[in-house]
């Protein structure tokens, strides 16, 4: 499964929803979705943005972990 570290990494730069949807160009619902792992995408050039403004690689973001979650039918 694909867990999502967004929510820890916002806190390790010190920004919230609100300021991090605006600095990237996503509304807080969406930007809130997938911080919450609710999504089932992301734009290479969301992560772009992301990366960017928080000063971090993809992989502070995504972690992957091998769980009962795992759908191998995708």
């Amino acid at each position: 499964m694909i867990i999502i570290n967004l929510d820890v990494m916002m806190a390790k730069r010190k920004i919230g929803l609100t300021e991090l949807a605006e600095k990237v160009g996503l509304t807080q619902a969406n930007l809130s979705i997938f911080k919450n792992g609710k999504g089932k995408a992301v734009r290479f050039s969301t992560m772009n943005r992301l990366c960017k403004e928080l000063d971090c690689q993809p992989g502070d973001i995504l972690e992957f972990r091998v769980g009962d979650d795992d759908d191998d039918n995708e």
